[in-house]
């Protein structure tokens, strides 16, 4: 296992030749520390929010409206009990005008899918934490770069279909 500063660390999960700032639509989902469920409860298979939910509903939709120099988009987003999906476009921009391919380091991020993640993140646990002073997320998040339009497709289904599976869910506990 690799050590960073002299303490033994998880490598990164994310692609290690791949530019995160890049144009690109991207798989992402978020979840709460413990796999709390803080976000509402599934329904009928509808997912119906709490108010820590609606939070996060609504910060996501303001990560759009605050990075307009990062061209953003939205693509099929969802917030499950204890987690979100969502997929999330970056497009080409000041910041990623050249397609390069780089090594990823360990090191403080702006610009990119981190730097977007954290924003949203700690967006989400400044309100959420006014209702719920123990709400928290999982330290990492998980990602996959969509590499064409069927992936983009099969991945958005899954998405919107992701409460009426809630029973069988890898997330449900």
């Amino acid at each position: 296992m690799e050590k960073f500063r002299d303490k033994y660390r998880i490598a990164s999960a994310r692609c290690p030749n791949w530019d995160y700032g890049s144009a690109a639509a991207y798989f992402v989902t978020i979840c709460t520390r413990g796999r709390e469920c803080y976000f509402g409860n599934v329904v009928n298979r509808e997912m119906v929010l709490s108010e820590i939910g609606e939070i996060v509903e609504t910060e996501w939709i303001k990560t759009f409206e605050l990075r307009p120099d990062m061209n953003l988009k939205t693509g099929e987003y969802r917030v499950m009990p204890n987690h979100f999906h969502a997929i999330i476009i970056i497009g080409k921009n000041q910041y990623n005008c050249i397609n390069k391919r780089v090594e990823n380091q360990f090191a403080p991020q702006s610009k990119n899918l981190a730097s977007i993640i954290r924003g949203f993140k700690s967006a989400v646990t400044v309100n959420a934490r006014q209702i719920n002073p123990a709400f928290g997320w999982q330290p990492r998040f998980h990602d996959h770069i969509i590499r064409d339009h069927g992936e983009y497709q099969r991945i958005a289904r899954y998405i919107k279909n992701n409460p009426a599976k809630w029973d069988n869910d890898n997330f449900h506990i």
